[in-house]
């Protein structure tokens, strides 16, 4: 088979149900018989939850299946162990759009790691609060839209942001730096394809200037932490932590300096990971294969 060929039909395929026996014979056992070959496999059986996990990545080496046939028969296998599954193919972009409001950093390196071919993924529209970011999306290519909002209006432009999901076929909706709270509503909508960056301290600083009190306190470790989002603030399941050490020398402004590079570590792996389809929710943790 050539590497086009290759490339056509390479799958990534996640699956999740219920722990039992007899799960992995029967999902590579449809692939072998289809002609699959399986490159990698990962799985996990969560004992807290009870919960089994597994993501298989291959192609379809020989025969005359397609990705669609796979998808068509594999639900009497899925039936019969209650699975949620997804079989999609690995080469495929995922469509993103990105949310942003002042802070440039979190925008900028997820670009640059676009332009340098590290992310799979095809940027659908980048949607700000703010006009301050339209010429570095306008610089890129990539359509810019502003939905300003306040206590008024917030509702509307957030089904208006709900619609170009739709309209986009977004799949993954990426909040770099965007500094506006969601609704309950709008998290629900999203579950589990949104994806929120915030600095992490020990102990933990809400409010203004975080690193301007961290400073204050004489933190010696700061970090930053990427989670999908939920209802409760900034405690959605956790995708990715990057942490830095840091000591007494830092000033305030170090401080955010530092703060920036680990915002955007740990924002760009999570994407990364979640458009590889490596992360499982498990309740309010998740399940990352690397």
């Amino acid at each position: 088979m050539t590497k086009k060929n290759v490339e056509l039909q390479d799958f990534v395929f996640n699956i999740t149900c219920k722990a039992s026996s007899g799960i992995v014979s029967a999902v590579t056992s449809f692939l072998s018989e289809r002609g699959c070959y399986i490159s990698e496999l990962s799985q996990f059986d969560d004992p807290d939850t009870d919960h089994f996990f597994m993501r298989a990545v291959g192609y379809i080496e020989t025969g005359d299946k397609t990705l669609a046939d796979l998808n068509l028969e594999f639900p009497a296998i899925a039936e019969k162990f209650n699975m949620t599954w997804k079989l999609v193919p690995a080469s495929e972009p995922c469509k993103a759009l990105i949310m942003v409001s002042k802070f440039d950093h979190c925008l900028d390196d997820l670009l640059y790691r676009l332009r340098k071919g590290e992310l799979n993924m095809e940027v659908t529209a980048i949607v700000s609060n703010h006009l301050d970011l339209r010429p570095m999306a306008e610089r890129e290519g990539i359509r810019f839209i502003y939905l300003p909002v306040n206590k008024e209006n917030k509702r509307e432009q957030e089904q208006a942001l709900l619609d170009i999901v739709e309209e986009t076929g977004t799949e993954l909706v990426i909040l770099a730096r965007y500094m506006q709270i969601l609704s309950d509503n709008l998290c629900t909508e999203l579950k589990g394809r949104a994806i929120n960056i915030h600095h992490s301290f020990l102990p933990g600083f809400k409010g203004a200037k975080p690193y301007h009190q961290a400073h204050t306190r004489g933190v010696k470790l700061i970090g930053a932490t990427a989670h999908y989002i939920t209802s409760d603030l900034d405690e959605g399941p956790i995708i990715e932590q990057s942490v830095q050490v840091v000591n007494h020398t830092f000033t305030p402004d170090a401080l955010v300096a530092a703060g920036r590079d680990t915002e955007t570590v740990a924002l760009a792996r999570a994407v990364k990971l979640h458009i590889e389809n490596r992360v499982f929710l498990d309740d309010n943790k998740t399940v990352v294969f690397r």
